[in-house]
């Protein structure tokens, strides 16, 4: 019922649509999220995982995930960071692959909603230790569609991986598209 609800806002009111597909046999992976240029992306997340039916995750400090809103961040598909014991921020999230037996990392490269000059390289990084494809996925507002693009296996050469996977991301256009970062 909730699925259909989502399809009837998503597809009918907001005139949005789905291109692609993750396939449902890839339990892991880290997807590549642009452009991020404005608090709707946020929605466009929960519409899209709610008509695909599958997990889709994010990670939070762990303080967010306290009462009384804890239950509610993990329904929406978070996972709390505890970086303490010395680990950084690719160790402590590679080490949360290594638990879950499926987890599909939500990240927005360019970190912040302000126009940027160069995308954080955290989540190549990221899926690199963790051994799991990174799916890059447009939020195209020029277009009115999310699409999910082909997985990638990051080799360790980011220049030529990163290469392949800004392909998916040309012509796109956030919502506030002088915000977004330039291909």
């Amino acid at each position: 019922m909730k699925k259909q609800f989502y399809k009837w806002i998503f597809f009918r009111l907001m005139g949005w649509k789905i291109v692609g597909g993750i396939d449902a046999n890839i339990k892991k992976c880290v997807m590549m999220v642009m452009p991020h240029t404005s608090a709707h992306d946020f929605y466009l997340g929960i519409f899209t995982r709610g008509i695909t039916g599958l997990e889709m995750n994010w990670v939070g400090k762990k303080e967010l995930f306290r009462f009384p809103f804890g239950f509610y961040f993990r329904y929406m598909g978070g996972e709390p960071l505890d970086r303490s014991g010395g680990l950084n921020k690719v160790d402590s999230i590679a080490a949360i692959f290594q638990r879950k037996e499926v987890f599909r990392l939500a990240v927005a490269p360019e970190g912040t909603r302000k126009k940027i000059t160069e995308l954080k390289t955290g989540f190549y990084y990221i899926a690199l230790k963790a051994s799991v494809p990174i799916i890059p996925v447009a939020f195209d507002f020029g277009k009115k569609e999310v699409n999910l693009g082909s997985p990638v296996l990051p080799s360790g050469n980011i220049e030529s991986d990163m290469a392949i996977l800004k392909k998916h991301f040309t012509g796109v256009k956030g919502k506030i598209p002088e915000k977004g970062y330039s291909f």
